[in-house]
């Protein structure tokens, strides 16, 4: 039993003979978890032997905060990034006996004060948040953040020799739109490449298309796009068919944060893959003040298609 007197995850998991985590897991009845009917019958029966109850009010009161840590995603910022993020982080955290409450787009300060007040959280986290206040990316960025995602794919482009290439972003700023902008073009300067143009393109499909016909007609020399995200990569794609332009041999495009619709298009879309799982358990441990050893992002890929 623990040295409080009161009965911890770590009793029911040496009484039930499974992790903490999966202890965690089954009291919280997580629906994303496969655990056996005899394992979670074990873990209840162990946690009512033992007298288990979750003391969360109470442990709030004398820790000053719950065992909730918030993640705030601005609108825009859905993707595979986020979404392996929040993974890494939750499960983290639930290693760690916490609970992820993710908060997404834009909230008004009155409000989320509210909430804060509420649930007394440990951490207060927001995804990019550092991106976002305009901090210097460091060379471990440089190396496998987001600075180095951005410049992975300039450089696979102009490893497929492509020395003229805009920027294809969308029609209204997202939270990372200047931060991505920026690292683009250092991207583009560290390979010796010219400045990059940029197009936004817009919706609907016909705008779009109007948009690359006169960016086009104004930048001749441009030969490949390299898009925001996906999403934007896909309007490139149809805009260029409906031009009666062939990706790559006219135009070639890539996209970025891997979506599962990049290879239904026609052609198929090369893009940039980021997992970024390992970075939710950083910030996870980091959030409770333990130490990250063992732990190392993992760089970003190119998936290599047809559009390129």
């Amino acid at each position: 039993m623990g040295r409080s007197g009161r009965v911890t995850l770590t009793d029911v998991a040496k009484a039930s003979g499974v992790s903490r985590a999966t202890v965690s897991f089954v009291l919280n009845d997580d629906p994303r978890q496969t655990i056996s009917a005899a394992t979670r019958e074990r873990v209840m029966e162990a946690a009512q032997d033992l007298g288990y109850v979750p003391h969360g009010i109470a442990r709030a009161l004398r820790e000053g905060s719950s065992r909730i840590v918030v993640l705030n995603v601005d609108w825009g910022m859905e993707g595979n990034f986020s979404r392996s993020y929040v993974r890494g982080l939750d499960e983290e955290l639930a290693e760690h006996d916490h609970i992820l409450l993710v908060r997404h787009g834009h909230s008004i300060p009155e409000a989320t004060q509210k909430v804060l007040d509420t649930i007394a959280p440990r951490a207060v986290l927001r995804l990019g948040e550092a991106y976002m206040r305009g901090d210097e990316p460091t060379e471990d960025d440089w190396e496998n953040g987001f600075a180095a995602n951005a410049a992975l794919q300039i450089g696979y482009l102009a490893d497929h020799g492509h020395t003229r290439i805009a920027l294809a972003m969308p029609d209204h700023d997202f939270p990372l739109t200047e931060a991505r902008l920026g690292f683009s073009q250092e991207a583009a300067r560290r390979r010796g490449l010219p400045p990059l143009e940029r197009i936004v393109v817009p919706r609907p499909r016909e705008a779009g298309a109007a948009a690359i016909r006169a960016f086009l007609a104004a930048h001749p020399d441009v030969t490949a796009l390299a898009a925001f995200d996906d999403d934007i990569a896909q309007r490139s794609l149809a805009a260029l068919r409906d031009l009666g332009l062939r990706v790559p041999e006219d135009m070639a495009v890539i996209g970025f944060d891997e979506t599962e619709y990049g290879s239904l298009s026609t052609p198929a879309l090369t893009t940039v893959h980021i997992d970024a799982e390992v970075l939710g358990r950083i910030a996870a441990r980091n959030a409770l003040g333990i130490g990250t050893g063992g732990l190392a992002p993992v760089p970003g890929r190119i998936v290599a298609r047809a559009s390129v």
